[in-house]
């Protein structure tokens, strides 16, 4: 049921940072996309998944993506970098493909967008048809709050078996430790010992490494990369204790999140606050929160420290 993979399984665990794709305008702001991958490469992250869906891949077409994936590699001195590919059309995707293997990328996040609901067996051909197309490595992205698919075991154990599937990442969701360990047990019996699970959900991302999760693919490490830095290596020493503490001292944050129905616009807002991008650097028809709201948000950011 296994692959045997040509790539390297360690790649894809540890700390993988979302950064945003900050605008200025309808155009890419390279100065502070620049900044945020060379905030991540400072820090010291195990890789850089650029245009993720903190990276509002879904909204920027192929030309702007291949740019925002040339300068992350150019500026990702010798971190990993991950390029996410999904689009539309499987055609795009394949375009999307192609340019982050000529930016270099060391792997592919791939998610089933869709307008039309896809169907298992319709995920399933997407994915085969990208990793038929390259040699580079791919992470399953599962995330139905955005894509509103919902993969299975099953499927998880058709696309495991995929010469070029490397990770799967899966949701976060609020779980006892029991069921954590009782749900990557379940993942791990679907997929084998090949290919790695990352956890994404940042809230739940402690609880996730705890149970066994090989990465965490992270929302607000992309902006904030030292406390998820510490509660990664928290975890991966074994110190689930101290794992919890430090996720705890985030909650405020977390907080943030459910009540503004999301991780982009809150991560925006506490980047803006940091001077990290400008202001309106999401992509219309998706807005910054209002100032009420940034207000908030600022408060959470200077108590909890954050600079």
């Amino acid at each position: 049921m296994t692959n045997t993979p040509a790539h390297d399984p360690s790649l894809f665990t540890g700390l993988s940072a979302f950064p945003l794709t900050p605008l200025k305008g309808e155009s890419l702001d390279e100065d502070a996309f620049v900044g945020l991958i060379e905030r991540l490469v400072l820090a010291g992250v195990d890789s850089i998944t650029a245009l993720g869906s903190t990276g509002s891949y879904a909204y920027l077409n192929t030309d702007e993506r291949a740019r925002a994936a040339q300068l992350s590699v150019e500026s990702a001195l010798d971190i990993p970098v991950f390029i996410g590919v999904g689009a539309l059309r499987t055609r795009d995707v394949l375009v999307n493909v192609a340019s982050a293997e000529s930016a270099g990328a060391q792997g592919l996040l791939l998610a089933p967008v869709s307008y039309q609901p896809l169907t298992d067996d319709e995920v399933f051909e997407l994915f085969r048809t990208v990793t038929e197309s390259t040699d580079l490595p791919v992470v399953v992205y599962d995330n139905p709050g955005t894509t509103h698919f919902t993969f299975t075991a099953e499927l998880y154990s058709r696309l495991a078996a995929l010469d070029g599937v490397a990770s799967i990442k899966i949701p976060g969701a609020a779980a006892s430790p029991v069921g954590w360990n009782e749900r990557i047990g379940e993942i791990r019996a679907a997929i084998g010992g090949e290919v790695t699970i990352g956890i994404s959900g940042d809230a739940h991302a402690a609880e996730g490494l705890i149970a066994g999760c090989d990465a965490w693919y992270s929302v607000i490490g992309g902006t904030l990369p030292a406390p998820t830095l510490e509660i990664t290596r928290a975890a991966e020493f074994g110190n689930a204790e101290l794992a919890r503490e430090l996720s705890a001292e985030l909650q405020p944050v977390w907080d943030l999140f459910t009540e503004f129905e999301g991780s982009l616009r809150v991560t925006a807002a506490i980047a803006e606050h940091l001077g990290l991008v400008g202001a309106d650097s999401l992509p219309l028809p998706v807005r910054d929160l209002d100032e009420a709201a940034k207000r908030k948000v600022t408060e959470v950011a200077e108590s909890l420290d954050l600079a």
